[in-house]
């Protein structure tokens, strides 16, 4: 089996580079500056030159308040793109898997959302990301989509690693307890990608470590593990506006992982220790 990673990158990409690795699997991984999606012509002549049999479509327009004032270039990348990809891969056999985002949906649940749940996304970004979906359903016979959300990892810029900075510097902030979410580890989520692309079980997956939390909630815990807990407070989402509205409510049920008898993911806290434990050894 032949891996192609796009925005590799980024934390998930190269969390499934690491991953590849360390199992022995061929794995390329592209950045966006050695593949730019919205180019068709490109597209068509690096696939077809790679031959790949899974691609794991990881590069996105992820900018969410920039999206509202640059609403077709989020659409270039999140939806052209992905289709550009997805017609190619068709054409080559290869397995599509594309990673989606708990902005396809509004925030009005009051309990954990199923992946037949309609969407309907707030924003821009949420909007092309669902195309990007609709792209894939449209264009591709065996896919993969999973939606997943507050991805952290140990590659670039995430909550985790600004929360852990300011509580590194003991310097106090105010984090938002209106939200509830389920944090995702970038290494949990490539495992369960590792896991979807080993069978024919095709369809859309909810992927998230297990339980909920609030951002606040999730600082706390970043926080507590420093010993500095006390320098997180809690504050309204309306203290603190953004360009775009984001979801207050996007807590997954894995309902399909259930129902397709894949093993069950951990729990987020367990997920950040794990995480922290890691840098704190990368740091010694």
């Amino acid at each position: 089996m032949k891996l192609l990673v796009t925005g590799a990158g980024g934390q998930l990409g190269s969390a499934i580079l690491a991953l590849a690795t360390s199992q022995q699997i061929p794995c390329i991984g592209l950045t966006r500056g050695e593949l730019d999606i919205t180019d068709v012509r490109k597209v068509e002549s690096v696939l077809t030159t790679i031959q790949p049999d899974v691609i794991i479509h990881c590069a996105a327009y992820t900018q969410v308040d920039q999206a509202e004032e640059d609403e077709m270039e989020a659409y270039r990348v999140n939806a052209a793109g992905t289709r550009n990809l997805c017609v190619v891969a068709e054409q080559l056999a290869a397995v599509f898997v594309y990673v989606s985002t708990d902005y396809v949906f509004d925030g009005s649940a009051k309990e954990p959302i199923d992946e037949w749940t309609p969407p309907a996304p707030l924003g821009v970004y949420g909007r092309s990301k669902l195309a990007g979906e609709q792209a894939v359903q449209q264009f591709h016979s065996k896919f993969f989509i999973v939606r997943t959300s507050w991805v952290f990892g140990h590659r670039g810029k995430n909550f985790v690693k600004t929360m852990l900075a300011l509580a590194e510097k003991e310097s106090p902030c105010h984090v938002v307890d209106d939200q509830i979410g389920s944090p995702t580890y970038a290494p949990d989520l490539a495992e369960m990608l590792f896991a979807l692309i080993g069978t024919k079980r095709y369809g859309i997956y909810h992927v998230s470590n297990s339980g909920s939390c609030s951002w606040y909630e999730f600082a706390h815990e970043i926080f507590m593990k420093q010993g500095v807990a006390e320098l997180v407070k809690p504050c309204a989402t309306i203290d603190y506006p953004t360009v775009a509205s984001r979801p207050a409510y996007s807590v997954f049920a894995h309902k399909n992982l259930q129902l397709n008898q894949f093993p069950p993911m951990r729990n987020w806290r367990e997920a950040i220790h794990a995480f922290l434990d890691c840098e704190k050894d990368k740091s010694l």
